[in-house]
């Protein structure tokens, strides 16, 4: 078969948008560095399967994410596709000047619900990360740009063990009501279960955070990435994160194994009758041809099975 029988459920959405974070989350936990070559093909097969939000790169310090330290050499010679977005992770101002620079009309920043892994990753505490972010979100959006937010080791920490449902929801207000128009909930490590993605965007909705504005982030860890995200369709979300082969994971916590493979939602999402607009055989290819660019089998169950 290369389709699943299409069986609705009640109680789902109709629609889902697909957050795609190959290129970006994906590429940039890749040992070895991609040329920019095949980053631009990529970015370009990722949209003619249908994907209409990408997230194309990252405009951290090349220190610390040498393989995007192409990012603007990328946006200089990619030439878009007209009705696709492209957001790019910015991490402070000097990431947003460039990213004003590319002309870019999407960004991203990356939180932590954590003290550690802001003091890890963002080199912040857990509350001074928001005078950081402030004024990147205030000048992004003053240049007519939308502003995504994401906030990592929403389920557990690998240095802190269990990670309080309040306390994710108190940092996700925060950057709302900064001015980011979407929450990304990331299951940084991949620990979480169903029980506890209900939980927690109960408490979000319980706390006055819409669904609409909320969108949900997996890792496969556990093998957990699939339930979670029936769990989140059912309390409303309909953006959901995911990874083109399952690339990707996290350069600062070595615990995190790869996101949600895109080929692998966008099964379960046909199955269920979901509208996606992606092309799955297209997908499937772009994939393998992905992972023949890195030298190693793609780790997505759908590409395995419909590849084979």
């Amino acid at each position: 078969m290369r389709a699943p029988t299409r069986v609705p459920a009640q109680g789902l959405p109709e629609q889902v948008t697909i957050y795609e974070v190959g290129a970006r989350d994906g590429l940039q936990n890749e040992a070895a560095i991609v040329p920019v070559e095949v980053k631009a093909e990529l970015l370009a097969r990722l949209a003619d399967a249908g994907l209409r939000t990408i997230e194309a790169t990252s405009f951290v310090h090349p220190k610390w994410v040498p393989q995007l330290a192409d990012a603007d050499e990328l946006l200089a010679t990619y030439a878009p596709v007209a009705g696709v977005r492209y957001p790019v992770l910015v991490p402070n101002e000097r990431g947003l000047a460039r990213a004003i620079a590319a002309g870019v009309a999407d960004i991203a920043i990356f939180a932590s619900a954590t003290e550690t892994f802001a003091q890890r990753n963002l080199n912040r505490t857990l509350e001074s990360q928001f005078a950081m972010f402030e004024p990147v979100v205030a000048q992004a959006r003053e240049h007519a740009m939308t502003v995504r937010g994401y906030v990592s080791m929403c389920f557990g920490d690998p240095w802190e063990g269990q990670v309080a449902i309040e306390q994710v929801v108190r940092v996700g207000k925060r950057l709302l009501d900064l001015g980011c128009a979407q929450l990304s909930l990331g299951d940084t490590i991949g620990v979480a279960t169903a029980g506890h993605v209900t939980a927690l965007l109960s408490a979000f909705a319980g706390a006055g955070v819409d669904a609409s504005v909320l969108a949900v982030h997996f890792h496969d860890t556990y093998g957990q990435a699939l339930a979670n995200t029936l769990a989140a369709l059912r309390a409303g979300i309909t953006t959901v994160d995911a990874s083109a082969g399952g690339l990707g994971g996290c350069p600062y916590a070595k615990n995190a194994t790869g996101n949600l493979a895109t080929e692998d939602l966008v099964w379960l999402l046909d199955g269920l009758d979901i509208e996606t607009g992606v092309d799955l055989d297209k997908l499937v290819a772009t994939s393998v041809w992905m992972a023949r660019q890195l030298g190693r089998p793609s780790p997505s169950r759908v590409v395995r099975a419909l590849a084979g």
